[in-house]
């Protein structure tokens, strides 16, 4: 396991994953995931020369996670990566982001490009700010099961998932949210797990000790901060009208998996296919075959050969 530290940086406890000397990358994880989720890339872009920090973001992990749900807003999560590279001492950083972690890192960008001077986001395409609200959108062409609806009222989700941690973690994990083995949409009486089998047999890039970390932490922190950033979708879309039709200037890659319900599903496929109207300066798009959600767990060799190559190139 890396060097690991707590920091105090915009009024909350940041718990990271730190290795390396060199130019600083953050790294921001995705739901339900944690700082452990890099785990393959740290010490592979520290031996490549960069300085990396993964921190739990805000509400999971080890890092504060404040009751308010209006405490994760955007601006809180970015926020916290710009007071997380002033308390690391550097003044610039690269900043790559998966899942959730991947708007972070896109708005990051997009907000600061005085401090982020390159950006890469996986599994989840840069933002584009539609003419409504999101959930108001979803509601209007008729949509009312959607992942996101269902995570909306407090202690609905927070019950399923938390009924049984190392099941919830192993269904999540192990079926990747890849299609067509998982929907975003939640069928009456399933809930979002949908069909749940306690002997899966886990993914060759997942092992026991490795869904054995993610259930301890879990089981102690529940699911309620991580799924208080689903209850600022539509709060984000309001915070981040004066950006809108802004785009991210710097050196940019995506990196998605080809089977991944999020690129291929509801909103993703469009927004793949028209990310360089906000990535001017895109320098790749690498969609990798047979490789779901998970990405940098499931593919390391070749996320972390392109994530090195990127940064090595856009180093100033």
């Amino acid at each position: 396991m890396q060097p690991s530290r707590t920091i105090s940086a915009n009024g909350i406890e940041i718990f990271l994953l730190e290795q390396g000397e060199g130019p600083l990358v953050v790294l921001c994880h995705g739901w339900p995931e944690l700082s452990y989720s890099w785990r393959h890339q740290i010490p592979a872009m520290a031996a490549a020369g960069f300085r990396v920090a993964a921190p739990d973001m805000r509400g999971f992990g080890r890092t504060s996670a404040p009751a308010d749900i209006d405490a994760y807003s955007i601006f809180d999560h970015v926020g916290d990566m710009v007071a997380l590279v002033a308390a690391l001492g550097e003044q610039q950083a690269a900043i790559v982001g998966h899942d959730w972690g991947a708007p972070v890192a896109w708005h990051a960008a997009m907000f600061r490009p005085d401090i982020f001077t390159a950006v890469a986001g996986l599994s989840v395409p840069p933002p584009f700010r539609g003419r409504g609200r999101p959930l108001d959108s979803l509601r209007e062409v008729g949509i009312s099961n959607f992942y996101w609806q269902y995570f909306q009222t407090p202690g609905v989700a927070e019950g399923e998932l938390e009924r049984d941690v190392d099941l919830t973690m192993r269904t999540l994990l192990g079926r990747g949210f890849s299609a067509p083995s998982t929907s975003l949409f939640v069928e009456d009486g399933k809930g979002f797990l949908g069909d749940t089998d306690a002997v899966r047999p886990l993914p060759n890039w997942l092992s026991e000790a490795d869904l054995s970390y993610f259930s301890e932490i879990y089981r102690k922190t529940g699911f309620r901060g991580g799924l208080n950033w689903y209850r600022n979708i539509d709060r984000n879309w309001e915070l981040t009208a004066p950006w809108q039709g802004a785009l991210i200037i710097q050196p940019s890659l995506f990196i998605a998996g080809a089977n991944d319900a999020v690129i291929t599903g509801l909103m993703g496929g469009k927004r793949v296919g028209d990310m360089e109207r906000v990535l001017p300066n895109l320098q790749r798009k690498l969609i990798i075959e047979g490789a779901g959600h998970w990405i940098q767990q499931e593919r390391a060799a070749e996320v972390n050969a392109a994530l090195i190559a990127f940064l090595k190139q856009n180093n100033r």
